[in-house]
Protein backbone atom coordinates (compact mmCIF):
# COMPACT_ATOMS: atom_id res chain seq x y z
CA UNK A 1 0.00 0.00 0.00
CA UNK A 2 3.07 2.65 0.59
CA UNK A 3 4.65 1.71 -2.63
CA UNK A 4 1.30 2.84 -4.23
CA UNK A 5 0.84 5.32 -2.62
CA UNK A 6 3.91 6.33 -3.39
CA UNK A 7 3.27 6.04 -7.36
CA UNK A 8 0.27 7.51 -6.92
CA UNK A 9 1.56 10.98 -5.31
CA UNK A 10 4.83 10.62 -7.98
CA UNK A 11 2.03 10.88 -10.31
CA UNK A 12 -0.11 13.97 -9.28
CA UNK A 13 3.42 15.65 -8.87
CA UNK A 14 3.90 14.95 -12.56
CA UNK A 15 0.97 16.23 -13.21
CA UNK A 16 0.97 19.44 -11.22
CA UNK A 17 4.42 20.39 -11.66
CA UNK A 18 3.15 22.91 -15.19
CA UNK A 19 0.70 24.61 -12.65
CA UNK A 20 3.63 24.76 -9.82
CA UNK A 21 5.50 26.49 -12.29
CA UNK A 22 2.95 28.76 -13.91
CA UNK A 23 1.93 29.85 -10.19
CA UNK A 24 6.20 31.00 -8.99
CA UNK A 25 6.07 33.33 -12.25
CA UNK A 26 2.86 35.23 -10.89
CA UNK A 27 4.83 34.96 -7.67
CA UNK A 28 7.26 37.09 -9.36
CA UNK A 29 5.46 39.25 -11.05
CA UNK A 30 2.92 39.77 -7.34
CA UNK A 31 6.79 40.84 -6.35
CA UNK A 32 7.57 43.59 -8.61
CA UNK A 33 3.51 45.05 -7.94
CA UNK A 34 4.04 44.46 -4.12
CA UNK A 35 7.35 46.98 -4.64
CA UNK A 36 5.75 49.43 -7.08
CA UNK A 37 2.95 49.98 -4.76
CA UNK A 38 5.23 50.23 -1.64
CA UNK A 39 7.24 53.03 -3.31
CA UNK A 40 3.63 54.81 -4.10
CA UNK A 41 1.94 54.38 -0.65
CA UNK A 42 5.31 55.02 1.45
CA UNK A 43 5.37 58.62 1.84
CA UNK A 44 1.70 58.55 3.32
CA UNK A 45 2.73 55.63 6.28
CA UNK A 46 3.39 56.41 9.80
CA UNK A 47 6.29 54.40 9.77
CA UNK A 48 8.04 54.07 6.41
CA UNK A 49 11.12 52.32 7.80
CA UNK A 50 8.93 49.83 9.02
CA UNK A 51 7.21 48.85 5.93
CA UNK A 52 10.31 48.67 4.01
CA UNK A 53 11.72 46.24 6.34
CA UNK A 54 8.21 44.06 5.96
CA UNK A 55 8.71 44.22 2.43
CA UNK A 56 12.15 43.04 1.94
CA UNK A 57 10.87 40.12 4.38
CA UNK A 58 8.14 39.75 1.39
CA UNK A 59 10.92 39.83 -1.38
CA UNK A 60 13.14 36.87 0.80
CA UNK A 61 10.14 34.92 1.48
CA UNK A 62 9.19 35.10 -2.17
CA UNK A 63 12.05 33.86 -3.39
CA UNK A 64 12.78 30.73 -1.17
CA UNK A 65 9.14 29.92 -1.31
CA UNK A 66 9.36 29.92 -5.09
CA UNK A 67 12.63 27.83 -5.40
CA UNK A 68 10.66 25.08 -3.00
CA UNK A 69 7.82 25.35 -4.66
CA UNK A 70 8.90 24.92 -8.32
CA UNK A 71 10.82 21.65 -7.28
CA UNK A 72 9.35 18.38 -8.96
CA UNK A 73 12.33 16.13 -9.78
CA UNK A 74 13.47 16.32 -5.83
CA UNK A 75 11.41 13.86 -3.69
CA UNK A 76 12.56 15.98 -0.42
CA UNK A 77 11.15 19.33 -1.66
CA UNK A 78 8.01 17.71 -3.22
CA UNK A 79 7.59 16.41 0.61
CA UNK A 80 7.87 20.05 2.08
CA UNK A 81 5.56 22.06 -0.51
CA UNK A 82 2.57 21.60 2.36
CA UNK A 83 4.99 22.88 4.95
CA UNK A 84 5.64 25.74 2.45
CA UNK A 85 2.60 26.40 1.51
CA UNK A 86 1.26 26.72 5.42
CA UNK A 87 4.46 29.30 5.89
CA UNK A 88 3.07 31.45 3.41
CA UNK A 89 -0.32 31.38 4.85
CA UNK A 90 1.40 32.62 8.18
CA UNK A 91 3.67 35.21 6.22
CA UNK A 92 0.72 36.84 4.27
CA UNK A 93 -1.56 37.07 7.34
CA UNK A 94 1.49 38.49 9.01
CA UNK A 95 2.11 40.88 6.98
CA UNK A 96 -1.23 41.74 6.52
CA UNK A 97 -1.48 42.58 9.97
CA UNK A 98 1.55 44.59 10.11
CA UNK A 99 -0.21 47.00 8.24
CA UNK A 100 -2.10 48.71 11.34
CA UNK A 101 1.97 49.71 12.66
CA UNK A 102 3.04 50.93 9.35
CA UNK A 103 -0.80 53.05 8.08
CA UNK A 104 -2.93 55.24 10.39
CA UNK A 105 -6.68 54.01 9.75
CA UNK A 106 -7.49 56.42 7.41
CA UNK A 107 -5.02 55.05 4.74
CA UNK A 108 -5.59 51.27 5.94
CA UNK A 109 -9.59 51.70 5.66
CA UNK A 110 -9.30 52.53 2.08
CA UNK A 111 -6.43 51.11 0.89
CA UNK A 112 -5.17 47.45 0.05
CA UNK A 113 -3.42 46.00 2.84
CA UNK A 114 0.61 45.26 3.15
CA UNK A 115 1.68 43.91 0.65
CA UNK A 116 -1.27 44.20 -1.36
CA UNK A 117 -4.02 41.65 -2.13
CA UNK A 118 -2.39 40.68 -5.39
CA UNK A 119 0.58 39.14 -3.77
CA UNK A 120 -1.74 37.73 -1.00
CA UNK A 121 -2.98 35.53 -3.81
CA UNK A 122 0.01 33.61 -4.15
CA UNK A 123 -1.20 31.53 -0.52
CA UNK A 124 -4.95 30.61 -2.05
CA UNK A 125 -3.30 29.31 -5.58
CA UNK A 126 -0.70 26.89 -3.60
CA UNK A 127 -3.17 25.47 -1.36
CA UNK A 128 -5.52 25.30 -4.70
CA UNK A 129 -3.16 23.25 -6.56
CA UNK A 130 -1.92 21.36 -3.26
CA UNK A 131 -5.26 20.07 -1.89
CA UNK A 132 -8.02 20.84 -4.41
CA UNK A 133 -10.90 23.61 -5.07
CA UNK A 134 -12.24 23.12 -1.14
CA UNK A 135 -8.60 24.16 0.03
CA UNK A 136 -8.26 26.78 -2.57
CA UNK A 137 -12.02 28.20 -1.64
CA UNK A 138 -11.43 27.54 2.46
CA UNK A 139 -7.59 29.85 1.95
CA UNK A 140 -9.44 32.51 -0.05
CA UNK A 141 -11.88 33.08 2.17
CA UNK A 142 -9.44 32.91 5.54
CA UNK A 143 -7.14 35.74 3.42
CA UNK A 144 -10.43 37.53 2.62
CA UNK A 145 -11.31 38.05 6.01
CA UNK A 146 -8.02 38.64 7.46
CA UNK A 147 -8.09 41.79 4.75
CA UNK A 148 -11.64 42.94 5.74
CA UNK A 149 -10.62 42.02 9.45
CA UNK A 150 -7.26 44.26 9.07
CA UNK A 151 -9.20 47.22 7.03
CA UNK A 152 -11.93 47.06 9.24
CA UNK A 153 -14.79 46.51 6.35
CA UNK A 154 -16.81 44.18 7.76
CA UNK A 155 -19.71 46.75 7.62
CA UNK A 156 -22.00 47.79 4.09
CA UNK A 157 -18.20 48.12 2.66
CA UNK A 158 -17.85 44.10 2.15
CA UNK A 159 -20.27 44.05 -0.23
CA UNK A 160 -18.29 47.15 -2.66
CA UNK A 161 -15.12 45.58 -2.43
CA UNK A 162 -13.76 42.94 -4.44
CA UNK A 163 -11.81 41.17 -2.30
CA UNK A 164 -13.60 37.83 -1.49
CA UNK A 165 -14.96 37.24 -4.90
CA UNK A 166 -11.32 37.58 -6.24
CA UNK A 167 -9.68 35.12 -3.99
CA UNK A 168 -12.44 32.51 -3.65
CA UNK A 169 -13.26 32.64 -7.54
CA UNK A 170 -9.21 32.31 -7.38
CA UNK A 171 -8.97 29.10 -5.20
CA UNK A 172 -12.13 27.38 -6.87
CA UNK A 173 -10.43 27.85 -10.45
CA UNK A 174 -6.67 26.74 -9.76
CA UNK A 175 -8.03 23.71 -7.51
CA UNK A 176 -10.34 22.73 -10.13
CA UNK A 177 -7.68 22.90 -12.89
CA UNK A 178 -4.90 20.85 -10.74
CA UNK A 179 -7.86 17.76 -10.02
CA UNK A 180 -8.49 18.19 -14.08
CA UNK A 181 -4.68 17.62 -14.74
CA UNK A 182 -4.64 15.16 -11.94
CA UNK A 183 -7.08 12.89 -13.51
CA UNK A 184 -5.88 13.60 -16.82
CA UNK A 185 -2.20 12.08 -15.66
CA UNK A 186 -4.05 8.89 -13.95
CA UNK A 187 -5.94 8.34 -17.27
CA UNK A 188 -2.70 8.68 -19.49
CA UNK A 189 -0.81 6.25 -17.54
CA UNK A 190 -3.98 3.80 -17.17
CA UNK A 191 -3.87 3.85 -20.82
CA UNK A 192 -0.49 3.20 -21.20
CA UNK A 193 -0.19 0.56 -19.10
CA UNK A 194 -3.51 -1.27 -20.75
CA UNK A 195 -1.42 -0.64 -24.39
CA UNK A 196 1.47 -2.52 -22.74
CA UNK A 197 -0.59 -5.28 -21.17
CA UNK A 198 -2.31 -5.33 -24.47
CA UNK A 199 0.97 -5.75 -25.76
CA UNK A 200 2.21 -8.18 -24.02
CA UNK A 201 -0.70 -10.99 -24.32
CA UNK A 202 -0.02 -10.39 -27.91
CA UNK A 203 3.35 -11.74 -27.66
CA UNK A 204 2.55 -14.41 -25.57
CA UNK A 205 -0.22 -15.45 -27.70
CA UNK A 206 1.66 -15.56 -30.92
CA UNK A 207 4.69 -17.62 -28.80
CA UNK A 208 1.59 -19.85 -27.80
CA UNK A 209 0.45 -20.18 -31.06
CA UNK A 210 3.56 -21.01 -33.24
CA UNK A 211 4.86 -23.68 -29.87
CA UNK A 212 2.28 -25.11 -27.81
CA UNK A 213 -0.44 -25.16 -30.04
CA UNK A 214 1.05 -27.05 -32.72
CA UNK A 215 2.54 -29.67 -30.47
CA UNK A 216 -0.65 -30.29 -28.72
CA UNK A 217 -1.95 -30.40 -32.65
CA UNK A 218 0.53 -33.11 -33.59
CA UNK A 219 0.09 -35.29 -30.04
CA UNK A 220 -3.88 -35.38 -31.16
CA UNK A 221 -3.08 -36.57 -34.34
CA UNK A 222 -0.71 -38.77 -33.69
CA UNK A 223 -2.48 -40.16 -30.55
CA UNK A 224 -5.71 -41.01 -32.85
CA UNK A 225 -3.75 -42.79 -35.76
CA UNK A 226 -1.80 -44.82 -33.04
CA UNK A 227 -4.98 -45.28 -31.00
CA UNK A 228 -5.42 -48.43 -27.69
CA UNK A 229 -4.02 -46.27 -24.59
CA UNK A 230 -2.50 -43.03 -26.68
CA UNK A 231 -6.86 -42.42 -27.51
CA UNK A 232 -6.97 -41.07 -24.24
CA UNK A 233 -3.79 -39.01 -24.61
CA UNK A 234 -4.58 -37.40 -28.10
CA UNK A 235 -8.72 -36.77 -26.83
CA UNK A 236 -6.63 -34.63 -23.39
CA UNK A 237 -4.43 -32.54 -25.94
CA UNK A 238 -7.22 -32.26 -27.83
CA UNK A 239 -9.17 -30.33 -25.03
CA UNK A 240 -6.44 -28.27 -23.89
CA UNK A 241 -5.68 -27.24 -27.68
CA UNK A 242 -9.88 -25.95 -28.03
CA UNK A 243 -9.28 -24.30 -24.55
CA UNK A 244 -5.85 -22.20 -25.43
CA UNK A 245 -7.61 -21.82 -28.80
CA UNK A 246 -10.82 -19.74 -27.19
CA UNK A 247 -8.33 -17.83 -24.34
CA UNK A 248 -6.52 -16.35 -27.41
CA UNK A 249 -9.44 -15.94 -29.18
CA UNK A 250 -10.85 -13.92 -26.22
CA UNK A 251 -7.93 -12.05 -25.47
CA UNK A 252 -8.02 -10.81 -29.25
CA UNK A 253 -11.40 -9.64 -28.43
CA UNK A 254 -11.13 -8.53 -25.25
CA UNK A 255 -8.04 -5.79 -27.10
CA UNK A 256 -10.39 -4.93 -29.78
CA UNK A 257 -13.55 -4.18 -27.24
CA UNK A 258 -11.98 -2.84 -24.17
CA UNK A 259 -15.74 -3.14 -22.22
CA UNK A 260 -17.78 -5.27 -20.07
CA UNK A 261 -19.12 -6.71 -23.11
CA UNK A 262 -17.66 -8.66 -25.68
CA UNK A 263 -18.98 -9.99 -29.17
CA UNK A 264 -19.75 -13.93 -29.00
CA UNK A 265 -19.27 -14.41 -32.88
CA UNK A 266 -15.03 -14.50 -32.97
CA UNK A 267 -15.20 -16.84 -30.22
CA UNK A 268 -17.44 -19.40 -32.11
CA UNK A 269 -15.40 -18.41 -35.43
CA UNK A 270 -12.50 -19.19 -34.07
CA UNK A 271 -13.03 -22.83 -33.81
CA UNK A 272 -13.67 -23.33 -37.33
CA UNK A 273 -11.43 -26.20 -38.97
CA UNK A 274 -11.50 -27.72 -42.06
CA UNK A 275 -14.52 -30.45 -40.85
CA UNK A 276 -15.59 -27.59 -38.33
CA UNK A 277 -18.25 -25.25 -40.22
CA UNK A 278 -19.03 -22.32 -38.06
CA UNK A 279 -22.22 -19.58 -39.34
CA UNK A 280 -22.98 -16.25 -37.23
CA UNK A 281 -25.30 -13.17 -37.53
CA UNK A 282 -23.86 -10.35 -39.79
CA UNK A 283 -23.95 -7.92 -36.96
CA UNK A 284 -22.23 -7.99 -33.32
CA UNK A 285 -23.93 -10.33 -30.86
CA UNK A 286 -23.10 -8.26 -27.68
CA UNK A 287 -23.17 -10.22 -24.04
CA UNK A 288 -21.17 -10.23 -21.12
CA UNK A 289 -17.49 -11.45 -21.35
CA UNK A 290 -18.03 -14.36 -18.71
CA UNK A 291 -21.32 -15.45 -20.86
CA UNK A 292 -19.62 -15.49 -23.93
CA UNK A 293 -16.70 -17.74 -22.45
CA UNK A 294 -18.70 -20.23 -21.09
CA UNK A 295 -20.76 -20.27 -24.24
CA UNK A 296 -17.48 -20.93 -26.06
CA UNK A 297 -15.94 -23.24 -23.72
CA UNK A 298 -19.11 -25.22 -23.81
CA UNK A 299 -18.98 -25.28 -27.66
CA UNK A 300 -15.13 -26.07 -27.92
CA UNK A 301 -16.26 -29.21 -25.48
CA UNK A 302 -19.04 -30.48 -27.85
CA UNK A 303 -16.60 -30.16 -30.49
CA UNK A 304 -13.74 -31.87 -28.91
CA UNK A 305 -16.64 -34.93 -28.48
CA UNK A 306 -16.73 -34.84 -32.09
CA UNK A 307 -13.49 -35.58 -32.99
CA UNK A 308 -13.00 -38.20 -30.48
CA UNK A 309 -16.45 -39.67 -30.64
CA UNK A 310 -18.04 -39.05 -34.28
CA UNK A 311 -16.00 -40.81 -36.49
CA UNK A 312 -12.83 -39.55 -38.40
CA UNK A 313 -14.88 -37.99 -41.41
CA UNK A 314 -17.39 -36.63 -39.25
CA UNK A 315 -18.06 -33.33 -40.52
CA UNK A 316 -19.16 -30.59 -37.50
CA UNK A 317 -21.33 -27.03 -37.76
CA UNK A 318 -22.08 -24.81 -35.90
CA UNK A 319 -24.95 -22.16 -35.78
CA UNK A 320 -25.14 -19.07 -33.63
CA UNK A 321 -29.02 -17.23 -33.55
CA UNK A 322 -29.90 -14.33 -31.87
CA UNK A 323 -33.61 -14.22 -31.41
CA UNK A 324 -33.41 -10.72 -29.20
CA UNK A 325 -34.31 -12.76 -26.09
CA UNK A 326 -32.60 -15.68 -26.06
CA UNK A 327 -29.03 -17.14 -28.39
CA UNK A 328 -29.22 -20.25 -29.51
CA UNK A 329 -25.92 -22.10 -30.21
CA UNK A 330 -26.77 -25.00 -32.27
CA UNK A 331 -23.68 -27.91 -32.34
CA UNK A 332 -24.51 -30.66 -34.77
CA UNK A 333 -22.13 -33.41 -36.66
CA UNK A 334 -23.05 -36.21 -39.47
CA UNK A 335 -21.19 -39.09 -37.27
CA UNK A 336 -22.16 -42.34 -35.90
CA UNK A 337 -23.88 -40.78 -33.29
CA UNK A 338 -24.47 -41.70 -29.26
CA UNK A 339 -26.26 -44.77 -28.08
CA UNK A 340 -29.15 -44.26 -26.18
CA UNK A 341 -28.53 -43.68 -22.36
CA UNK A 342 -25.01 -43.63 -23.04
CA UNK A 343 -24.05 -40.29 -21.28
CA UNK A 344 -25.89 -40.94 -18.02
CA UNK A 345 -23.81 -44.24 -17.82
CA UNK A 346 -21.18 -41.95 -18.11
CA UNK A 347 -22.16 -39.58 -15.80
CA UNK A 348 -22.38 -42.82 -13.80
CA UNK A 349 -18.95 -44.13 -13.99
CA UNK A 350 -17.94 -40.94 -12.82
CA UNK A 351 -17.17 -39.43 -16.50
CA UNK A 352 -18.49 -35.70 -16.00
CA UNK A 353 -17.00 -34.02 -19.27
CA UNK A 354 -20.46 -33.41 -20.26
CA UNK A 355 -22.62 -33.18 -17.63
CA UNK A 356 -20.07 -30.79 -16.12
CA UNK A 357 -18.24 -29.19 -19.51
CA UNK A 358 -21.44 -28.33 -21.61
CA UNK A 359 -24.64 -29.06 -19.25
CA UNK A 360 -23.31 -27.52 -16.18
CA UNK A 361 -21.82 -24.41 -17.89
CA UNK A 362 -25.21 -23.64 -19.77
CA UNK A 363 -27.17 -24.29 -16.93
CA UNK A 364 -25.14 -21.90 -14.82
CA UNK A 365 -25.79 -19.14 -17.06
CA UNK A 366 -29.96 -19.64 -16.97
CA UNK A 367 -30.01 -21.49 -19.69
CA UNK A 368 -30.74 -25.21 -21.10
CA UNK A 369 -28.24 -28.31 -23.36
CA UNK A 370 -30.63 -30.46 -24.97
CA UNK A 371 -29.44 -33.72 -26.67
CA UNK A 372 -31.51 -33.58 -29.62
CA UNK A 373 -30.01 -36.79 -30.91
CA UNK A 374 -29.59 -40.22 -29.91
CA UNK A 375 -29.83 -43.40 -32.00
CA UNK A 376 -31.47 -47.10 -30.59
CA UNK A 377 -29.12 -49.96 -31.60
CA UNK A 378 -27.30 -49.79 -35.01
CA UNK A 379 -26.35 -46.56 -37.46
CA UNK A 380 -27.32 -43.29 -35.98
CA UNK A 381 -27.49 -39.87 -37.91
CA UNK A 382 -25.28 -37.72 -35.93
CA UNK A 383 -25.78 -35.36 -32.81
CA UNK A 384 -27.02 -32.59 -32.38
CA UNK A 385 -26.74 -30.37 -29.13
CA UNK A 386 -29.03 -27.02 -28.67
CA UNK A 387 -27.48 -24.40 -26.10
CA UNK A 388 -30.33 -21.80 -25.10
CA UNK A 389 -28.92 -18.96 -23.49
CA UNK A 390 -31.50 -16.01 -22.26
CA UNK A 391 -30.15 -12.88 -23.07
CA UNK A 392 -31.15 -11.77 -19.06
Amino acid sequence: MTARRSAEQRSADVATAPLWRAAQALRLVTVLYAVGQQIASAPHYTNPRLSWVLIALMAVWSGVSAIMLSQWHFPEAVRLRGWVVTGDHLVVIGLMAATRLVADYDWYHGHQTLPTTLWATNAVIGAAILRGPIAGVLSGALIAAVALTVRDQWGQDVWTDATVPVLVSVGLALGLAANTARRAQDQLERAVRMTAAAEERERLSREVHDGVLQVLSYITRRGSEIGGPTAELARRAREQEVALRVLLSEQADRRDSGGAEVDLRPLLTAQATPDVSVSTPGNPVQVDRWVASEIAAAVATALSNVELHAGQDAKAYVLLEDTGDELVISVRDDGVGIPSGRLAEAEAEGRMGVSRAIVGRIAALGGSADLLTEIDGGVGFGTEWEFRVPRT
